[in-house]
């Protein structure tokens, strides 16, 4: 074999390893220097005609010979989204929360469109899916998941509830109550939760507990069968489900120093979603949809008109 030709007479660099392996000095295929000319072709063009040349001014650049820019693509494919949504939006101005759930295409459209708007505003405190959140201080945002609704679950409620937001309100019984009271209710409120209240009225070890519940204000706010009632938002004290920590520690410190009645109260606030201003009207009404299909929702009767109320309005 001669310099830079290999055994078959074929040119090579020159450079062989392996005693018998070289680069041969053969030329790309054509198709292939075609296609990389018109590539270096194409980055020019789309260098000149879009907005990616830097320049020297930090305030300045090349705007590119197209004009493109992401807001102006933005825009228009919010324009063809706006010309989808715009049939169903006209509708729900003037509709009731309770009309639009009599809606089944309406509520469809809803509870697609406001998954969005629970992710931005509801989310942070409710959890992604309505899970509800709690922190090491045994605060918690309710879950929306559940049939358990202080405030009332119908669709109406709901969207009350979203509007004009809520505030706990439980007076702390620090001062007003004996420590052994306090304690003697709490156990009574633990057997209410862990056999109902026909049971735990029939139980001698927690018949303290409940001559105190009967005989102080907690009938007045929780009702005389402690299912609490929805117009004060009272708790219900006969199921499970604890709107704060529900180990007997958490409900004697919530009976002590309340909820809401001090620096050490529970915090049960929910902001005024209607006078933050944020978000419409038809916002707030599919807010209310979206929670109440995550299937806790109380039924109501079908609304009489599809017109909202001047008072809904």
């Amino acid at each position: 074999m001669s310099d830079n030709h290999d055994a078959s007479g074929v040119p090579t660099t020159g450079h062989v390893w392996d005693d018998d392996l070289g680069d041969l000095t053969n030329q790309p295929p054509k198709w292939w220097m075609l296609g990389l000319a018109a590539s270096a072709i194409w980055c020019v063009i789309y260098f000149i005609y879009y907005p990616s040349i830097p320049v020297s001014n930090a305030n300045n650049y090349f705007h590119g010979l197209g004009g493109w820019t992401a807001i102006t693509e933005m825009e228009a494919d919010k324009s063809d989204v706006d010309k989808v949504r715009g049939k169903y939006e006209d509708k729900l101005k003037d509709m009731t929360p309770a009309a639009i759930l009599a809606d089944s295409e309406l509520t469809e459209y809803v509870t697609r469109s406001g998954k969005v708007l629970f992710g931005d505003n509801c989310a942070a405190c409710h959890g992604t899916n309505g899970v509800g959140t709690a922190d090491k201080q045994g605060f918690m945002a309710p879950i929306l998941r559940d049939d358990e609704w202080q405030y009332g679950g119908k669709i109406g409620d709901i969207y009350t509830t979203i509007t004009g937001g809520r505030q706990g309100v439980m007076t702390a019984h620090k001062g007003v109550l004996t420590d052994p009271q306090i304690d003697d209710v709490a156990k009574y409120i633990m057997a209410m939760k862990a056999a109902g209240k026909d049971k735990a009225d029939a139980d001698p070890t927690v018949a303290a507990g409940k001559a105190v519940f009967a005989s102080s204000d907690c009938t007045a706010c929780h009702g005389a069968d402690a299912k609490g009632i929805p117009a004060m938002g009272s708790k219900n004290l006969t199921d499970s489900i604890c709107r704060f920590d529900c180990s007997i520690e958490g409900v004697t410190r919530t009976i002590t120093f309340g909820v809401n009645a001090g620096p050490d109260a529970r915090a049960a606030v929910m902001p005024s979603f209607q006078a933050a201003g944020k978000l419409s009207d038809a916002e707030l009404k599919k807010l209310a949809v979206y929670v109440y299909k995550f299937g806790g929702g109380q039924p109501d009767a079908p609304a009489a008109s599809p017109v909202a109320n001047s008072a809904a309005k």
